[in-house]
């Protein structure tokens, strides 16, 4: 079983690196061969452009998905997105690990998505949802808040916190054909004690070590 963790954050002594660790060590200890994208580490450059491409389709104007289909066929994405497309095609298991920033992923993150999420090679052609590329896959969200578990629920201070990671699972995530674990939620870290972050990452180390049984949730349509 391989598994892929796509992190982002740009402190190295973070409590989402300390998650990121514990990840692999937990799924390394249970048999799972794992790839890590550290998208800070690795300088990934969040903004598409005509780089993305070793191929060109129109040289005179840049519409992405028309370039992007044509890299496909020709085999004409840049090493890099190439490399990451590979990792993410071979993988059995893809957790991403990021602070929720305004509500939604990091630049970085999203940016990883936007470029690498590729029309032709990752979705296209009625190969979406349940027709999706990467169906019999599954994809994990492990993430850290600024508040508090109370002001993410219905009626809380910034609203449901499943309402605001749906755009993330089901726009993204069961868009190109995974299906979506429960995410993995530290809420406010920074005001926990030492001890009461240990037991969040034995909490997560205890979870990853049984998670290939780990049943989908439903997140549903918007």
């Amino acid at each position: 079983m391989k598994a892929l963790i796509v992190y982002w954050h740009p402190e190295p002594r973070s409590f989402n690196h300390a998650m990121l660790v514990s990840a692999q060590k937990a799924l390394i200890g249970s048999g799972w061969d794992v790839i890590v994208s550290d998208l800070h580490a690795m300088q990934f450059d969040p903004a598409s452009s005509r780089a993305n491409f070793r191929s060109v389709k129109d040289p005179d104007y840049l519409k992405l998905q028309i370039e992007e289909m044509h890299a496909t066929e020709v085999g004409g994405f840049s090493e890099e997105l190439a490399a990451e497309m590979e990792k993410l095609e071979s993988c059995d298991l893809m957790i991403w690990q990021f602070p929720l920033w305004w509500f939604g992923l990091p630049a970085v993150l999203k940016g990883w998505v936007d470029r690498v999420f590729a029309m032709g090679r990752i979705y296209g052609g009625g190969r979406i949802y349940d027709q999706g590329v990467f169906r019999g896959k599954r994809a994990l969200l492990s993430l850290t808040t600024g508040g508090p578990a109370e002001a993410y629920v219905q009626g809380g201070f910034n609203g449901d916190i499943h309402a605001i990671l749906r755009p993330i699972q089901r726009g993204m995530l069961q868009f190109v054909g995974f299906d979506v674990l429960a995410p993995q939620i530290v809420y406010a870290p920074v005001r926990m004690s030492d001890q009461e972050r240990q037991s969040e990452l034995e909490r997560f180390k205890e979870r990853l070590s049984t998670i290939a049984g780990e049943a989908p949730i439903h997140v549903g349509h918007y």
